[in-house]
């Protein structure tokens, strides 16, 4: 067995960092480059086109940092969604209003909440969303985490949509290789122990089905990165 069969999760330097920590508002830099490098941003636009045949109304992203991820697949999704309306979620609240209107430019309406995506999805009510979309999040949950996050999380919405890191050895040794392009020590040590975090097989499938939800696809994209889709309802819950 190697030592990426399983899933290793260590505590990553950049959740206990305040939000402004120079090393932290360096990191955060660092981890946009690195979703260009992973094509995080096509990979979920890819992704919501195949899988949502209409224009949503309503998109929650959970794990939604500065919101600058969301804002490059917005303007990949722009010309044809339109007044779409975006929650982004996360338990630090780094959106600035520049990035509010720039989705606004678009015609997208954006809402932050503040909080703990487990103490939201628990109290949360009101109008479901049409798609929930996360990246580079999921990995910071063990498989009983992940449990209770999709059971809560599949009552919001009927699809969610992940990009996750993917992982292998060419991962991890890529990872090891960022320095290389100027990162920071905070990057340089979650980067790799995100890629042991990461996912492989059919993993959050089985979570997701665990979970009663029904899983629609599941595999790795490109040499980097991990994609997940799941459906809220199991085909016997569709039935009249």
């Amino acid at each position: 067995m190697t030592a990426l069969a399983r899933r290793s999760l260590v505590p990553e330097i950049l959740d206990g960092l305040a939000a402004d920590d120079p090393r932290a508002l360096r990191s955060r830099r660092d981890l946009a480059r690195i979703n260009a490098l992973m094509f995080q941003a096509p990979i979920m636009a890819s992704l919501l086109r195949r899988f949502l045949p209409r224009p949503p109304g309503r998109i929650l992203e959970i794990g939604a940092g500065d919101g600058t991820f969301m804002l490059k697949v917005a303007r990949r999704m722009a010309r044809d969604w339109r007044e779409v309306e975006l929650t982004m979620l996360d338990r630090v609240d780094l959106v600035t209003p520049k990035l509010t209107a720039d989705f606004a430019a678009l015609g997208w309406a954006v809402e932050t909440v503040t909080a703990d995506v487990f103490d939201w999805a628990e109290r949360a009510d009101g109008r479901p969303f049409d798609a929930i979309t996360v990246n580079l999040f999921l990995h910071h949950f063990d498989d009983a985490g992940l449990l209770r996050l999709f059971s809560l999380l599949r009552r919001k919405a009927p699809l969610l949509v992940a990009t996750e890191p993917l992982r292998t050895g060419f991962a991890l040794a890529a990872a090891r290789f960022l320095p290389a392009i100027g990162v920071n020590d905070v990057t340089r040590h979650d980067a790799v122990e995100s890629v042991r975090a990461g996912f492989r097989g059919s993993e959050l499938s089985d979570l997701w089905s665990a979970a009663g939800g029904r899983p629609l696809e599941e595999r790795r994209a490109g040499p980097f990165s991990h994609v997940f889709v799941g459906a809220a309802r199991m085909p016997a819950e569709d039935a009249p």
